[in-house]
């Protein structure tokens, strides 16, 4: 009686382990409708989800100018994501489509204007740096930290994984080597299909999902749908995996932030396809 008591007792407590380390995939969906009479809409998306990293969705009505001032001690990107419109920094005009992504880098200020008629949505990330991101700026190519960086995700350079089909495209839309152990990328198929099942304890991930994107998101145990226009955090550790069931579209950009720079390597698991 005593052995089986305990038995019941040792096996009370796993399952309690189990449930307790079972770890959920958060998530925040955009609101992509302003109340009325409202010009300018920002929410903080999963906020203190990964040290360092503040995320921010930010909405502008056309007709309405966002000069946005630049803290010295972190790094800005800014994702666009719907709606149409211009950014101007350093004097220079930049378009915006939906899925643009602008760098101001060394610029200290830009001006954000939505295009007449329209409501501009993007996502403004800032990463602090620490003392050896500092560092590690001075090795980086100076015309990756001195220019302002701005691309369409559709002109980007594409690659091959092996844990993703043959119908996949992938971009890498963010080359590490700009910011300090960032890089980002957008992934692009047809259902059925399905990115592998894959771990990678050396970075902190966040996904975005873009333009008609419904898949299904897996982290060991728990899955969520994940639609487009809302941000998941792939736990920290887990077996992850993607998938889009038939007529489906997968669409949507990962997003890596690293824990220091030899974490990195794990890059070099994408296959730049060289251009003809």
């Amino acid at each position: 009686m005593k052995i089986k008591s305990t038995f019941i007792t040792l096996t009370a407590a796993l399952l309690s382990f189990i449930v307790v380390n079972a770890q959920e995939i958060p998530i925040e969906y955009l609101s992509t409708q302003l109340a009325p009479n409202t010009s300018e809409y920002s929410k903080t998306i999963l906020e203190n989800e990964i040290a360092g990293i503040t995320v921010e969705h930010i909405t502008l009505i056309g007709g309405n100018e966002k000069k946005e001032l630049l803290e010295n001690g972190n790094k800005y990107i800014y994702l666009f994501i719907k709606g149409q419109g211009n950014a101007v920094g350093n004097k220079t005009n930049y378009e915006i489509v939906p899925e643009t992504i602008l760098l101001p880098n060394s610029v200290n200020e830009i001006s954000i204007f939505p295009a007449k008629n329209d409501t501009l949505h993007f996502i403004k990330i800032a990463s602090k740096l620490t003392e050896q991101d500092l560092l590690d700026l001075k090795e980086f190519p100076k015309e990756n930290t001195e220019q302002i960086y701005y691309a369409k995700f559709i002109d980007c350079k594409p690659y091959t994984e092996p844990i993703k089909s043959p119908n996949t495209v992938s971009r890498t839309v963010l080359p590490n080597k700009y910011i300090p152990r960032i890089a980002m990328g957008t992934v692009e198929t047809m259902g059925p299909d399905k990115v592998d099942p894959h771990e990678h304890g050396m970075l902190e991930q966040l996904f975005l999902g873009l333009t008609d994107n419904n898949v299904i998101v897996y982290a060991d145990d728990s899955q969520i749908d994940f639609p487009a226009y809302s941000i998941l955090h792939i736990p920290l550790g887990s077996s992850h995996s993607v998938e889009a069931k038939a007529g489906e579209k997968m669409y949507y950009m990962w997003m890596d932030f690293f824990m220091d720079k030899k974490g990195e390597e794990w890059l070099k698991t994408h296959n730049q396809i060289e251009e003809e």
